[in-house]
């Protein structure tokens, strides 16, 4: 009976803990969601961001340092300082992404935000509650990351409509599947760390700032389909 008590605890806990991840992975979109609507909306971020293509990548550079900042230094970090940077970087990022109310329309990007977390709810719960190992998933997505990431260079030249496509496919494919590798991953990450109260609140920022980047790239590729230009 006590086991069973501990068992429930323990369960509870756990609980408790993803509840925390997805409320600030949450709280990280609605930042970068409303940033994004107020950029769009202000002329003068129009005209020094989105008017010219090199306003764009000082803030992407700043988004890489902050993610690979939180990232590296999560155990030296407080986990207040760490979830001020992880909502600094949705803002950044909110700055980043509002081009995308001037080339969609909102009705498109709110059906395809309703999609993107329909997708990404079922695949966390599948990560969550299976007892399959991931594993594999994780090692595969990654190689296809790479992949991704050197076709969308490479198509930054070639400017093919078919290798454009085929990039959308493999990355709906891709983050659909690390949704559920890094749900499962966060839930382990936990259990290493349950007996240190500060440890699992930098654990929870982290797994939301994970979870966060998949439900973004998840977004932004399920955009390519369902998106409708203004």
């Amino acid at each position: 009976m006590e086991n069973r008590w501990m068992q429930r605890d323990a369960s509870e806990a756990r609980s408790a803990f993803m509840q925390k991840v997805y409320a600030w992975m949450f709280s990280a979109l609605l930042i970068t969601a409303g940033v994004a609507y107020l950029s769009a909306s202000s002329s003068t971020i129009i005209g020094l961001v989105y008017s010219s293509g090199f306003g764009v990548f000082p803030l992407i550079i700043a988004e890489l340092a902050l993610v690979y900042y939180i990232s590296s230094r999560i155990d030296r970090l407080s986990s207040d300082r760490a979830r001020l940077l992880f909502f600094i970087y949705a803002a950044l990022n909110g700055v980043t992404l509002g081009i995308i109310f001037l080339v969609y329309t909102s009705g498109s990007i709110y059906n395809t935000f309703l999609i993107t977390a329909a997708m990404f709810g079922l695949m966390s719960l599948y990560g969550y509650m299976t007892k399959k190992d991931l594993s594999s998933i994780g090692n595969i997505a990654f190689m296809a990351l790479i992949g991704v990431i050197i076709a969308s260079v490479v198509n930054m030249f070639l400017n093919s409509e078919a290798l454009y496509w085929i990039i959308s496919y493999v990355g709906v494919i891709l983050f659909t599947g690390l949704t559920a590798y890094d749900t499962q991953k966060i839930k382990h990450m936990y259990e290493v760390t349950a007996h240190d109260p500060e440890g699992v609140n930098k654990v929870a920022i982290l797994g939301a700032l994970t979870l966060y980047l998949d439900f973004i790239n998840l977004f932004l590729y399920l955009l390519r389909f369902f998106g409708r230009r203004d």
